[in-house]
């Protein structure tokens, strides 16, 4: 079985082969091999010429580099349209989340327990907490404020 690794890119030049060491290096489970996409979104901080040189020396990674900027969205939509995979994935290039859980999220979809998986930094997980209340709290402030300010 596949596991279609999908990286959204935009302007993450200071992080991306660092990100995508990590992708490469995450464990899987016995039986899943992995298949990896990259989608630039237009980048203009060089992150594109990066990932051509990156997948020179990896030619199991495929890239794509979209002509005009669309957001994350239209990235992921491109991505989905490559992908071979049994399973999908979707990793930020900032690594938002990490890439060594991989294993826990699929459990449930090989263990056939779900059809989808979904991963929150918010909730509590294998060895995760839930946010305290006051870091909650400061947190959606914050968001509050910035809100106010920018929108």
């Amino acid at each position: 079985m596949i596991l279609s690794i999908l990286v959204p890119v935009y302007n993450e030049r200071t992080v991306v082969l660092a990100s995508l060491g990590k992708v490469l290096e995450s464990p899987l489970p016995d039986g899943l091999r992995r298949e990896i996409i990259l989608v630039d979104d237009c980048s203009t901080d060089g992150t594109g010429e990066i990932l051509e040189n990156f997948v020179k020396s990896h030619p199991d990674i495929r890239l794509y580099r979209k002509p005009k900027n669309e957001g994350k969205g239209a990235a992921i939509r491109t991505a989905l349209g490559m992908a071979t995979g049994d399973f999908v994935l979707v990793q930020d290039a900032d690594l938002e989340y990490d890439p060594s859980e991989y294993p826990i999220l699929l459990k449930p979809l090989l263990e056939g327990r779900a059809d989808a998986v979904f991963g929150s930094r918010y909730m509590a997980g294998e060895q995760r907490r839930v946010l305290r209340f006051w870091h909650s709290m400061i947190n959606h402030t914050i968001t509050l404020i910035c809100n106010m300010f920018s929108d």
